[in-house]
């Protein structure tokens, strides 16, 4: 159960909206200096938090999350790792925020040309191999979700081939996170969490998300 509940926290849904709206100022060019002022540093935020969506993002540089969704200090609760792979030190990260804040929305954000997928993709074709075993490890749970892609996509353009496998990796480690944790099954069953994927696009700089669009 979660250890603190806020009252003010806001359901899956609301927070899914949230996203996708300031996701559409930040395409849009609507986040001005006003904007950017209204969400700096306030004095008094280190007596909690209350973010409304937990990220498991790639560590991309050209992926800024809280720009990318235009929310500022105390929004979100952002995990980041190459490839938006899900290892146990993520698991561990997401279950304390769902129960500590009682965040009841988690996005793993993946994005186009991701150099996570790039390698493993290379690997596979035996382009290239890795002699770090600490790179290995991110290759390797990547490669799981990739590997299949590459009958199906075998007369397949490089694009085509590469979008599909950037897709693939992101709904394998929501398939991860969903079945992979006491605590967050517990809470996707008591309709306490929900798990969604979603593709940032680094050429228009929009969220695609892999669900039904929220009412």
């Amino acid at each position: 159960m979660p250890y603190q509940i806020l009252a003010d926290m806001i359901t899956a849904h609301d927070a899914l909206l949230e996203l996708r709206d300031g996701n559409r100022r930040f395409v849009a060019g609507e986040i001005d200096a006003e904007s950017m002022a209204s969400r700096a540093h306030q004095v008094g935020m280190s007596g909690g938090q209350s973010p409304c969506a937990i990220i498991l993002a790639c560590s991309d540089s050209r992926v800024p999350v809280e720009l990318v969704f235009d929310q500022g200090f105390g929004d979100l609760f952002v995990i980041r790792v190459a490839g938006n792979v899900v290892a146990p030190s993520q698991i561990g990260s997401i279950e304390f925020a769902a129960s500590q804040f009682g965040t009841q929305l988690v996005v793993v954000l993946g994005h186009s040309n991701c150099g996570a997928v790039i390698a493993t993709l290379k690997e596979l074709a035996l382009e290239q191999t890795h002699r770090s075993p600490n790179l290995r490890a991110i290759v390797d749970r990547v490669r799981p979700a990739i590997e299949p892609l590459l009958e199906a996509h075998k007369d397949s353009d490089t694009d085509t081939l590469m979008a599909a496998a950037v897709r693939a990796n992101i709904l394998a480690s929501v398939e991860r996170l969903t079945h992979g944790s006491l605590i967050l099954e517990q809470l996707i069953e008591s309709g306490e969490l929900t798990i969604v994927g979603a593709e940032y696009s680094i050429e228009t700089g929009k969220v695609e998300f892999f669900d039904k669009n929220p009412s």
